[in-house]
């Protein structure tokens, strides 16, 4: 989660930017992820639930940019969407892992 926030910010200022007036604006996507950042690395549940509910719309905008963008900008895109579904996938795992290992409530 923390190489999607970094590579979220860096796609849109530094390794490929989207040309034009306020195109950098597009580096706040990283935000939503990066303000549960610190929850999810303390192992709190709740924000673990909130990420799995964010992560596939970075899915999603990764694949679309992939297929519709050229060179560097599909790569990247292909990159980001990569990892975010590695995340949410890790993440679906870790919260099952949990419910599993929780006694069973009556």
């Amino acid at each position: 989660m923390i190489a999607l926030v970094l590579l979220a910010l860096l796609w849109e200022t530094v390794l490929a930017p989207l040309r034009g007036a306020g195109a950098t604006w597009l580096a706040l996507k990283a935000l939503p992820l990066a303000a549960i950042l610190p929850a999810v690395l303390h192992g709190q549940k709740r924000a673990r639930q909130i990420a799995t509910l964010l992560l596939p719309w970075y899915v999603a905008e990764g694949l679309v940019r992939a297929f519709s963008e050229n060179g560097r900008h599909a790569v990247i895109a292909g990159a980001s969407a990569a990892l975010a579904l590695a995340t949410f996938v890790a993440m679906l795992v870790w919260l099952r892992q949990e419910r599993a290992a929780s006694p069973a409530r009556a």
